[in-house]
């Protein structure tokens, strides 16, 4: 997410042309993470998909994004979601208040929905959201293999390793079986580390009150 800032400030100082889309694309890519969004999810949000959660006031009225064209069952019609903005994520709410309510009025008509628009005003094409992320890719040196959806998957895992039920994680990402969410969750060594130290740290905790407790009835019957 550094890498696209970067690009827009080095726009900026060099006073070429660019800075709104390099701006408008480090800002989706944050959106996709922040949210856990597939590619087209993100690319066809509008303004108006973003509402008030009472439960976080903090996020004014981006405490909860409305998902309209989430992956469907074959047949069907494009599945909805709601997913909730989680307070490790705030950072994101900042770059997108930026965006919808300073940047974008620049560019984009009043009657025109889309969120991410070009200096045309139209809705930017979904092989665009895929050749600004390879971009950066490749600018970073990452393995081919690294694509669009891996953001989705770092969502996953990283919700998992900040304590969040998995049974929350898959209603965020819009999963049908948890079996699903599973396949995406690579969690860190250091949270496995973590995970590990606590279990014994709970079964010493356990030791420690049986041997009170047996001691004391020791002392009772004494």
């Amino acid at each position: 997410m550094r890498r696209a800032d970067n690009r827009v400030e080095r726009i900026l100082a060099q006073g070429r042309k660019g800075a709104i889309p390099a701006f408008r694309d480090a800002v989706l890519l944050k959106v996709a993470y922040a949210w856990g969004l597939r590619r087209n999810e993100v690319r066809m949000l509008d303004t108006i998909d973003f509402g008030f959660n009472p439960k976080a006031p903090a996020f004014g009225r981006y405490g909860v994004l409305y998902v309209r064209y989430g992956k469907a069952m074959k047949g069907s019609p494009p599945k909805r979601r709601s997913v909730l903005t989680v307070p490790e994520m705030d950072w994101a709410v900042e770059s997108l208040v930026q965006w919808i309510e300073d940047i974008r009025p620049r560019v984009s008509h009043e009657d025109n929905p889309a969120l991410w628009c070009t200096e045309r005003s139209s809705r930017i094409a979904l092989g665009s959201v895929s050749n600004t992320f390879n971009q950066f890719r490749t600018e970073l040196g990452l393995a081919s293999g690294i694509d669009f959806h891996s953001l989705r998957r770092s969502y996953v895992s990283h919700l998992i390793e900040y304590g969040y039920e998995a049974r929350f994680v898959q209603e965020q990402v819009g999963h049908e079986h948890a079996s699903t969410t599973s396949i995406y969750t690579h969690v860190s060594s250091d949270y496995r580390t973590r995970v590990v130290q606590n279990a014994f740290e709970r079964i010493a905790g356990r030791a420690v009150r049986q041997g009170s407790h047996e001691r004391r009835n020791r002392e009772s019957t004494s």
